[in-house]
């Protein structure tokens, strides 16, 4: 008879036949830069999503990397809205960037119109829909003046067609080789996107997103999805929500070699604190199951809210 119980007897037995870890330098926490000085409010109030002026990031780069991060996620939310601020050499992320230097860390930035534009789509608005092409243009600028901030991963989210392999030509292009590009692979149009779009100040005015984000029924069009952004050039493949795309991490994971990125987003994240401050459930222990889930999938970095409360103590990996 077999008798498997024996693995796990004691918590020493436990820890030693554990099978997937979860290391602090793969969890990727998230940054909203706005403008100001002394800013660094949390939005919406217990969301885990933290807007901050740039003159704070030294001290967020410090904590991060007391905590064991090896980069960080950039969105910029400006003040003003406006396509040309996305590319502006000046503008919020190319200047967090720049004051990152040096910190020791990774610094990825999005690339997306949806915190930029006038009704918070992802692309330029045309006659009833988000025009493909015109937003990939706008894009492709917007990463270029990110790498030539120092920004060392772009990550384009709008899952606008062709984007990777423009983006990736123009980096090329404009002596930027070895800028990394994070291509959202499969991005859904997901419910649970709610929280951040209080944060990014980002949420569409008008219609939804269902036309370019992903239909979360469609696991099949989804890896056809991944497979063209492999082809065009991505460097590492982000997939989005974590918990409700465990399978396509599997799958991707199966197929690809590349490195794999998890978003465990804000609705997931709230689940859980809402649920723990409801007394349903314990949040430390939820919290490192979920992460442990992702890992467990096939993700090698999982970008989202849970790192500070590591770097806290509260969750133990």
């Amino acid at each position: 008879m077999q008798r498997l119980r024996r693995l796990r007897r004691s918590d020493a037995l436990l820890r030693l036949l554990t099978e997937t870890d979860v290391p602090a330098r793969c969890l990727v926490p998230v940054l909203f830069l706005v403008e100001g000085a002394g800013v660094r409010r949390e939005v919406p109030e217990g969301s885990g999503m933290w807007q901050v002026s740039i003159d704070q990031l030294p001290a967020e780069a410090r904590r991060a990397r007391d905590g064991g991060a090896e980069a960080v996620m950039l969105f910029g939310v400006p003040s003003v809205k406006g396509i040309a601020h996305a590319h502006d050499p000046e503008g919020l992320v190319c200047r967090g960037a720049r004051a990152l230097k040096g910190s020791g860390l990774v610094v990825m930035a999005d690339v997306c119109l949806c915190s930029y534009t006038d009704d918070g789509h992802c692309g330029i608005w045309h006659e009833g829909h988000v025009h493909n092409d015109r937003s990939v243009a706008e894009l492709v600028r917007m990463a270029v003046t990110l790498a030539e901030a120092g920004v060392d991963v772009v990550a384009p989210s709008d899952m606008m067609d062709g984007r990777i392999g423009a983006i990736r030509r123009a980096l090329d292009d404009a002596g930027h080789p070895y800028t990394l590009l994070c291509a959202y692979a499969a991005k859904m149009a997901s419910a649970f996107y709610g929280p951040f779009r209080v944060a990014a100040e980002s949420a569409p005015r008008h219609g939804d997103r269902r036309g370019y984000q992903m239909n979360p029924a469609n696991r099949r069009e989804a890896l056809r999805e991944i497979a063209a952004d492999v082809e065009e050039g991505a460097d590492l493949l982000l997939i989005k929500p974590a918990l409700t795309n465990l399978d396509l991490i599997r799958d991707t994971r199966e197929r690809f070699d590349l490195p794999i990125v998890a978003y465990q987003v804000s609705g997931e994240y709230a689940m859980l604190r809402e649920a723990a401050r409801a007394g349903r459930l314990d949040f430390p222990r939820a919290a490192r199951e979920s992460l442990v889930s992702i890992r467990r999938a096939g993700a090698d970095l999982v970008v989202g809210y849970l790192a500070p409360h590591v770097w806290d103590g509260e969750i133990t990996l």
